[in-house]
């Protein structure tokens, strides 16, 4: 699938590469992951994105707020198929896809809605106890945040919590885990109401280093004032790109990363 090449949406803004200043963290002498913006793509300035994923080259999203929705969508566009829309009463959260089904989450309601793949109808709901916010997988079990810095990974089975992983850096906590994108051993997370994104070690919690995508922000603030918060993490594998964008951004950034990563 070659929808990177085929749909680049240029903006009349020069952004090549990004190594942004330390001082910008609250964490004290943070590394960070040096990356290169490559193309944009249009993104629904309407969407409040909980949660994004690449699925064999088809980009999915998923909304909070009224109205929340699961959709494809179009890369030329920025605009959704809608496949799912809940009922007002639910408030969507993050989305992954393992198994040829859809797992979604809910905010404060507590329910999960497990989906076909491919007709979209609702299979089964689950139950969990704390905050549902973000939604991954690592090929085997669901990861999920629920906005502190503790990550749960669920057996698919009975979608019950079966392991924790507690997120720290250098001996600090890192809370306000957000929407999570798993990729090759490491779990990456959008910290809520910061530019930053996380790379987490997958087993031990520790943070490899933090993404700063302050500059993207105040960019994309320049084209909609009403840009809310970063949120939204996809892993394009065949073309080894981090899609990034955030709630009511009307770009989706294509990111390669140093292969080196971390910069001291």
């Amino acid at each position: 699938m070659k929808f990177l090449l085929l749909f680049i949406f240029t903006i009349g803004l020069s952004i090549t590469s990004c190594s942004p200043s330390k001082e910008k963290f609250s964490l004290a002498n943070p590394e960070l992951i040096s990356y290169k913006v490559e193309q944009t793509m249009p993104h629904d300035p309407e969407a409040y994105t909980q949660g994004l994923l690449v699925h064999k080259g088809k980009i999915y999203e998923s909304t909070g707020r009224e109205g929340s929705w699961i959709g494809i969508v179009d890369p030329s566009t920025g605009k959704p198929d809608k496949k799912v829309v809940l009922d007002n009463k639910y408030f969507g959260e993050g989305i992954t896809i393992l198994n040829d089904k859809i797992y979604q989450l809910t905010w404060q309601q507590k329910v999960g809605f497990v989906y076909d793949l491919e007709t979209f109808e609702l299979l089964r709901e689950f139950k969990y106890s704390n905050e549902g916010w973000g939604l991954t997988d690592d090929g085997k079990n669901l990861i999920m945040s629920d906005g502190s810095n503790s990550l749960s990974f669920l057996d698919t089975a009975s979608l019950t919590t079966i392991n924790k992983l507690n997120v720290t850096y250098k001996g600090v906590a890192v809370s306000d885990l957000n929407e999570l994108e798993y990729v090759d051993g490491f779990i990456w997370a959008n910290i809520y109401q910061k530019d930053q994104i996380a790379k987490i070690d997958a087993k031990t919690g520790e943070v490899q280093g933090f993404l700063d995508l302050s500059d993207l922000t105040y960019r994309t603030r320049l084209l909609n004032p009403d840009a809310d918060v970063l949120n939204g993490i996809a892993w394009h594998e065949s073309t080894k790109s981090l899609l990034v964008t955030g709630k009511l951004w009307p770009l989706i950034y294509v990111l390669k990363l140093s292969d080196n990563l971390a910069v001291q």
